[in-house]
């Protein structure tokens, strides 16, 4: 099924559409706010490599990645088809709503890593039907949403991308909104500093 997908052009359709909502956060440059925001023992510098097995890992586990987002133990990541440079599957998990974080909802991915790109797409579905014959639907509570996840800049100081556009009529600025505090967060994002501690075993702490 999502091998048939061509994920980046359903992303830049949506993205383009004249009545969704779409946010952009800033760059993250990764190295930067690791020098000026915490104290890593034993010391560590990113390069594009690891920054895109961090992504890989996530797109697999959302659940151990992002836990101030999917509720713990409820990701599930069906079998990869590998085709060239592409790597597809679907994955289904509880996640928090946008605008209502006390709620959860089940939501549907198909998605896409470009490991020559490094580029990670991530396409909103309302319904999924799993090898093995389960069906599952998408919860209520926010609209569906497609994600693209990348790692840009040069390879020693890489950079962290993020676009998320939601499948609204029209523009909602209450989801544009929820995105402020992730936007104007001076630390790293959550999944960077899982990476840190789980993958690559360094001591991290917050100035």
């Amino acid at each position: 099924m999502t091998g048939e997908l061509d994920h980046e052009a359903i992303f830049e359709e949506a993205w383009a559409a004249s009545g969704t909502t779409s946010v952009e956060l800033p760059p993250v440059s990764v190295n930067d706010v690791l020098r000026e925001r915490y104290d890593v023992h034993p010391p560590f510098a990113y390069t594009g490599a690891p920054l895109w097995d961090m992504e890989v890992r996530k797109a697999a586990a959302p659940d151990i990645y992002i836990p101030t987002v999917v509720r713990p133990g409820s990701a599930e990541k069906f079998p990869s088809v590998h085709h060239g440079r592409f790597e597809d599957f679907t994955r289904v998990s509880d996640q928090r709503l946008w605008t209502d974080v006390d709620r959860y909802a089940r939501v549907i991915e198909h998605v896409r890593l470009d490991h020559e790109n490094r580029r990670a797409y991530f396409l909103g579905a309302e319904r999924f039907e799993a090898p093995d014959g389960r069906v599952f639907t998408a919860g209520a509570g926010q609209p569906i949403f497609h994600v693209e996840h990348s790692v840009g800049g040069p390879e020693d100081a890489p950079l962290n991308l993020w676009c998320i556009v939601h499948l609204t009529d029209e523009p909602d600025q209450f989801l544009v909104d929820a995105f402020d505090q992730l936007a104007n967060d001076p630390y790293l994002r959550v999944f960077i500093e899982v990476h840190l501690r789980k993958d690559l075993d360094r001591e991290l702490t917050r100035r």
